[in-house]
């Protein structure tokens, strides 16, 4: 099986890519929270890999972050989810947003995700609460809603004409690996932001 694949990005859509590995291209379908984060084309990348094997067809689900794979993996162990509809929910609201949710039982945020009506969003918060939890200690991605410091540079970034999901995924990513001052990580924030522009 295929746990990571490491090439040139030959081309790219909202919901797939192709990746040219050593003369062979391999079909990769990635939910938007990785297309979000792709080089351009002809650039080098590297995905964490799922293997969705059927009868007909072996397909490849491609994720820009291992908690992006897990947390599919996770939804894939929900009743009633395939590999399309957790592709779908991690492309219909941001990584960090659908932990919190899950763990707050937010149904109704959850509802507003396309392909997610109200049985589905409940049985994700029965299925996934303890689960998600444990994931979201493990990988410290809940930055918490009280957190003035994330709040005001989310704020700024949006002052300065950059939407609410570019800023919270920079500002998430940068806490993930230090602890900044507001002015730092704003900073590093418009750096990130203004090389994937």
């Amino acid at each position: 099986m295929i746990a990571s694949i490491n090439g040139i990005i030959a081309s790219k859509s909202l919901d797939a890519l192709i990746i040219e590995v050593g003369g062979i291209g391999y079909q990769v379908f990635i939910p938007l929270s990785t297309y979000y984060q792709l080089p351009e084309i002809k650039s080098p990348v590297s995905l964490h890999i799922h293997n969705y094997v059927r009868e007909d067809a072996l397909q490849l689900y491609g994720f820009f972050t291992f908690l992006e794979k897990r947390l599919f993996l996770l939804l894939m162990g929900v009743s009633g989810v395939g590999p399309k509809l957790a592709r779908n929910i991690l492309s219909g609201i941001e990584v960090s947003e659908l932990l919190i949710a899950i763990q707050k039982g937010a149904v109704e945020r959850l509802r507003l995700i396309p392909g997610v009506g109200p049985k589905m969003a409940g049985r994700l918060v029965l299925e996934l609460k303890e689960k998600v939890l444990s994931l979201a200690e493990m990988t410290e991605v809940l930055v918490k809603t009280e957190n003035p410091i994330s709040d005001d540079a989310i704020s700024a970034l949006m002052n300065l004409g950059y939407s609410q999901r570019e800023a919270q995924k920079a500002i998430g990513q940068i806490l993930k690996e230090e602890a900044c001052t507001i002015e730092a990580l704003i900073k590093k924030a418009l750096q990130m932001l203004s090389k994937g522009n």
